[in-house]
């Protein structure tokens, strides 16, 4: 039996599954399989998939059931002790197996595994940003504030951690849910949190941007109103599960998401969105966005640039400056 399962949810992304499942075959720990689940795309993508012609490679198909759904079937479908993430347009660094593995093995504690993540454009090429989080001493209310963990490829889980937050909702006969299937977006930062308020099990990343996290322009950007919206029913959800935890941490939270998605729409080029949430953000909680001077800074001045002088004049101030900051 493998000891890592690498899940890959897959529909219609025949132009980038080739590449993202070449970084995956070219790990450097060498004990894994890659279960690709196939969402009912109508394009090439399966094709791709079996091009390979890799043992390594395992292929489930299923009717649409959305990125929470796939990563559900793929999670089923795992053997290996430890699960790890990879959307099929992202990318990993060669060792970022090898070093979740040994980070999970030297700490029985933490069932939640992550790294920093590189941007690149649609095209693979670096962006010159980059999410570098906090790494240690993560609590439940970091992981509400802030998303440490950053985006859905950069997690790799301890099965036993995965198991200690499945749950079969009434009505689903297949097999237990882990991410929530209801949401279409913010599934990832659901399971997260479900794991910190939940659970025992430690959240804990490693040094490194291991993962390469791929913006499309324009396609996160029309989704944040609908990313929110997400955000909002993940804290409707869980204020059931901790509810004075959701009130006390609420308003730096909201906050911190709204910076968050100002920096994503800085990303996709969308000035009139960040300038809309970087608004936000100072009207849920000035404290919270002083507490972190730099990035509040950083993100205010990206939006500023974005809005009085457009993409070009940012992407060369980045370039110039080699700040690795989203």
């Amino acid at each position: 039996m493998p000891k890592a399962t690498i899940v890959v949810p897959a529909y219609n992304v025949a132009a980038t599954i080739g590449d993202t499942l070449r970084s995956l075959l070219a790990q450097t720990f060498a004990d894994f399989e890659i279960v690709v689940v196939d969402d009912g795309s109508g394009d090439r993508t399966l094709a791709v998939v079996r091009s390979f012609g890799d043992s390594r490679i395992r292929i489930v198909q299923q009717p649409n059931r959305g990125l929470a759904g796939a990563r559900n079937t793929g999670i089923h479908a795992a053997r290996g002790d430890y699960v790890g993430f990879c959307d099929s347009d992202d990318l990993w660094r060669p060792t970022k197996l090898a070093t979740h593995v040994a980070h999970l093995a030297a700490n029985p504690q933490v069932g939640l595994s992550y790294s920093g993540s590189e941007l690149i454009d649609a095209d693979g090429r670096p962006m010159g940003l980059a999410q570098s989080p906090r790494l240690t001493g993560i609590t439940a209310a970091h992981v509400f504030r802030r998303n440490p963990v950053g985006n859905g490829s950069a997690a790799v889980m301890r099965r036993a951690a995965l198991d200690a937050i499945a749950f079969r909702p009434e009505g689903e006969a297949a097999r237990d849910w882990w991410f929530d299937e209801r949401f279409r977006q913010s599934e990832d930062i659901e399971c997260w949190l479900r794991l910190a308020l939940t659970t025992d099990w430690e959240i804990e990343g490693v040094p490194g941007l291991l993962t390469r996290y791929r913006i499309v322009p324009g396609g996160l950007s029309a989704g944040i109103d609908r990313q929110y919206g997400a955000w909002q029913t993940m804290v409707d959800k869980l204020s059931d599960t901790a509810p004075a935890f959701m009130a006390r941490e609420l308003p730096a939270a909201r906050a911190f998401q709204n910076r968050y998605l100002a920096r994503r729409a800085v990303s996709s080029g969308d000035a009139r969105q960040a300038v809309r949430r970087l608004r936000a953000a100072w009207a849920s909680s000035p404290r919270a966005m002083l507490s972190e001077p730099l990035k509040t800074a950083t993100t205010c001045a990206a939006t500023v640039v974005l809005a009085a002088f457009g993409a070009g004049a940012l992407s060369a101030i980045a370039q110039r400056t080699g700040r690795r900051a989203a």
